[in-house]
């Protein structure tokens, strides 16, 4: 399959058929990190993901994704929650849980992929009311989080980070059962990591992820959404 030039940032966002991809799940190579080219990317059930150079923009086969009724918390994450070890926050520092995220070392990559222009891009997004962060603090210091875009009743997960003990997992241990109450059908994980399979994560078919991604981004999620109870 080739890998398909897009127009340029300015130009209206305009992405190929996903089941296009090269194996890896690498679809297109160009295009903006402007709301637009973000928000019309999610929709067809593809991301950006890329160090330096152009813009790399993917759509895997299979896709990692959890329903919200299927999640399984880890034991030592349920203790967390039960004691209350860390306070957690909704939308309150997006730009420094995009920036932990960034500087976070990964034993199974160099670098980051969140650079510059992708954060400006997901800010934006942020203060259109698209992008939300999850914050977890240990008294006033923030010790993990994550972040991603919520299209119809979809969440597209995106990082997290943790400077503490389970303070990622008690992040997304928080928020997973808020998506399932607001409403949420599904999360997008992108890809497999064994991590998010021990959340209760799976593999479907790009088929049948695109055919969901469809159906759900036309839901209406609660009123309530984005805020803590």
């Amino acid at each position: 399959m080739p890998i398909f030039k897009l127009p340029d940032p300015d130009a209206a966002p305009i992405f190929p058929a996903p089941n296009l991809a090269e194996p890896d799940g690498l679809l297109a190579v160009g295009g903006g990190l402007t709301p637009p080219w973000l928000m019309r990317a999610y929709a067809n059930g593809i991301f950006p993901w890329y160090d330096k150079g152009p813009i790399l923009w993917w759509s895997p086969d299979p896709r990692m994704v959890l329903y919200p009724d299927a999640l399984r918390i880890p034991r030592s994450t349920v203790r967390h929650l039960k004691k209350k070890t860390y306070c957690v926050t909704i939308n309150t520092a997006f730009t420094s849980v995009l920036r932990n995220c960034a500087e976070m070392s990964r034993p199974d990559q160099e670098g980051t992929w969140i650079n510059d222009e992708m954060i400006a891009g997901y800010e934006a997004l942020h203060q259109q009311g698209c992008a939300h962060s999850v914050e977890v603090w240990k008294d006033d210091t923030l010790v993990g989080g994550l972040y991603g875009v919520a299209i119809g009743a979809v969440f597209c997960g995106e990082s997290m980070f943790a400077k503490a003990d389970d303070a990622s997992k008690v992040a997304f241990s928080t928020l997973v059962p808020l998506l399932a109450s607001w409403g949420y059908k599904m999360i997008d994980c992108q890809m497999h990591t064994d991590h998010l399979a021990r959340f209760g994560a799976v593999e479907v078919p790009r088929s049948t992820f695109m055919a969901e991604l469809s159906a759900f981004i036309g839901v209406e999620v609660s009123l309530a959404a984005w805020s803590m109870p």
